[in-house]
């Protein structure tokens, strides 16, 4: 599918969640099918919070906000093409350090049970963040609020259904 049709701009979305969710592998599927460009949110970290993270030391506030409104200046540089971000955002806050610079990004929210997180967290290899760090961002996860642009989906189902109850419940385009 492609949003390159007149009058038509494609979506911002940012797939957040804590660690171990899904966040860059439903973001990619999901960028395919919305025809618009991903982008690892991680990728955008500097290089000091990497280090922190990967040593287990959850980040600051004062170490997120750079981050974040890099992120959205991110999602704002995609214009009418939109995007697919992946990016904790785990706080309000967060999100809306987003928003300040990309206003009409919807946010996925993929939840599962911490049994789950965990088992995920513990079979993948070559990232940074250690299972230690999942108890400190469920303890910071705040979800999605009722007037926040947003869908949840559970990842307990099979990844192809994750995708599609994504896609069937946010915008492909907005005019």
């Amino acid at each position: 599918m492609s949003n390159n049709q007149p009058g038509n701009a494609g979506p911002r979305v940012v797939v957040m969640g804590v660690s171990g969710c899904g966040k860059t592998t439903i973001g990619d599927l999901v960028a395919r099918e919305l025809g618009v460009p991903f982008l690892d949110g991680d990728s955008l970290h500097p290089v000091e919070n990497v280090a922190k993270m990967a040593a287990g030391t959850p980040l600051t506030d004062e170490d997120r906000w750079p981050w974040l409104a890099t992120v959205g200046r991110e999602l704002a540089a995609a214009g009418d093409g939109g995007m697919v971000l992946a990016c904790s955002a785990l706080r309000r806050s967060y999100r809306d350090a987003i928003r300040e610079q990309a206003p009409d990004t919807i946010f996925l929210h993929l939840n599962g049970s911490k049994e789950v997180l965990k088992a995920r967290i513990e079979s993948r290899t070559g990232h940074f963040m250690p299972p230690a760090l999942l108890e400190s961002q469920l303890a910071t996860l705040e979800p999605l609020d009722a007037n926040e642009a947003g869908v949840h989906v559970d990842i307990a189902a099979p990844v192809n259904e994750v995708v599609a109850t994504a896609l069937a419940n946010i915008p492909h385009t907005h005019v």
